[in-house]
């Protein structure tokens, strides 16, 4: 069976030249092939395309019709394929990105101005979310996520390491007693995270392997690690977070770090997750290395505390 999309650029180009040995050689055919997509659209269709004589080709009232249809189709495609060529050589169209609340506020909304000076044909949608998105099922075209990543059908690329750090404001330290191990911390409020994937909000584990968990429970817990973070400024008790989530804190004093007798345990990397496929869309690529860039070699957050333990 013949392809109705080529035949139908066959036929146009008849038209154009007027004649089918004049098409065939436009198009590196045989006349006997140009014959074949005209029968084989006449046949498809139940009509009679042109009117044939010796010296005379001319559209029926059907063929004129079906001329306006093919050239819309056909401009249309052309339309398409320099609109997707265009994207192979520059960044383009709408990119829907999705990324953890605590996390985007801070150190993604602040980097898009300036990713949009550089790609100024792309036009980014930010979807913060602390739960796992469905990248596929909801659309977006790139998720970043802070945890473990499983194996599955999707693609990742790491942007950086994420430490965890314990801290409390100096108000509850001095009210409650600083902790020096972390047995001592189940003696303690503290506000747990229902999300993570390492520390529940009853358990926090430690060492290098999280080969230590400890039971803990305080006033408080929640899916989000800003509205723990405002907590614990505010003396509630103490918090086990990602450096980014209290790095500023640290930095002005109004949370401290604890020294515990066990390191923290190791906090997931930051991924940037996208779907399979052939070949990625330019605009993704393009936002992956520029977080990258942003993110590297030094994240900002780590910049703005220094050495923490």
């Amino acid at each position: 069976m013949l392809d109705r999309f080529t035949s139908m650029q066959v036929f146009v180009k008849v038209v154009q030249l007027g004649s089918f040995s004049a098409a065939a050689r436009a198009l590196s055919l045989s006349p006997t092939m140009v014959t074949k997509h005209v029968t084989a659209l006449e046949d498809r269709l139940g009509i009679t395309l042109f009117r044939r004589s010796t010296r005379h080709l001319s559209l029926t009232e059907a063929g004129r019709l079906f001329l306006e249809g093919s050239q819309r189709i056909l401009g249309d495609m052309e339309e398409v394929e320099l609109a997707v060529s265009e994207q192979r050589r520059e960044p383009r169209g709408h990119l829907r990105l999705n990324a953890p609340v605590s996390f985007a506020i801070r150190y993604v909304a602040p980097y898009l101005p300036e990713f949009s000076r550089l790609y100024p044909h792309v036009t980014v949608e930010l979807g913060l979310n602390d739960r796992t998105v469905d990248l596929i099922d909801e659309g977006w075209d790139l998720t970043l996520r802070i945890r473990k990543m499983p194996s599955s059908t999707l693609r990742s690329r790491r942007l950086a390491t994420i430490r965890m750090v314990v801290c409390a404001a100096p108000a509850y330290l001095h009210h409650a007693g600083t902790p020096t191990l972390v047995e001592e911390l189940s003696q303690h409020q503290c506000l747990g995270y229902t999300l993570s994937g390492t520390n529940s909000a009853s358990r926090w584990s430690f060492g290098e392997r999280g080969e230590k968990t400890i039971p803990v429970s305080g006033p408080l817990s929640a899916n989000n690690g800003d509205v723990l973070r405002e907590a614990a400024i505010a003396g509630a008790g103490i918090v086990y977070q990602p450096v980014f989530v209290v790095s500023e804190e640290l930095k002005s004093g109004r949370l401290r770090a604890l020294a515990l007798d066990m390191p923290p345990a190791p906090g997931p990397d930051l991924h940037a997750v996208y779907a399979p496929g052939m070949t990625l869309p330019l605009k993704t690529r393009a936002m992956i290395d520029y977080l990258t860039q942003c993110y590297t070699p030094t994240p900002p957050w780590e910049q703005a505390v220094g050495n923490i333990t």
